[in-house]
């Protein structure tokens, strides 16, 4: 339905676990990058993002990586991207982006694709928003 406003809690990782257990009990990790894609979905009216707050698997705020508010035009997008050699936000990191409009409008399609393409092979994944409650 139709919003004018809401959060949006995005899961996103800095790193993942992956292999076996070795010697040592710990499983290997591997880094990833993430962007973050915020989709205005709505082809007549703009939506404004107020914040995207970054947190890290313990729930520590990291920044705040939209300072001052930012519109997206119909249909526009806006990204955010978490660097490859970034890895503060573990495998729990999260971001919560909340958002709002002036007239209700259908609600931004948020996402985030973690790559990893390095020595030959490729670890490419998404994970969606859900909304919270504020």
């Amino acid at each position: 339905g139709l919003s004018k406003g809401q959060s949006l809690y995005l899961p996103v990782y800095s790193h993942m676990l992956y292999g076996n257990l070795g010697a040592k009990g710990k499983a290997s990790q591997v880094l990833l990058s993430t962007l973050v894609s915020i989709r205005n979905t709505d082809g007549r009216r703009p939506l404004r993002v107020l914040s995207a707050r970054y947190f890290d698997t313990n729930g520590k705020l990291l920044a705040e990586r939209v300072p001052t508010p930012i519109i997206i035009p119909p249909l526009g997008t806006y990204e955010l991207f978490v660097e490859l050699n970034d890895a503060s936000g573990g495998s729990g990191a999260n971001f919560v982006i909340r958002w709002d409009a002036e007239q209700a409008v259908n609600p931004p399609l948020v996402e985030g694709l973690h790559a990893n393409m390095d020595g030959g092979k490729a670890v490419i994944f998404m994970t969606q928003s859900v909304p919270v409650a504020d």
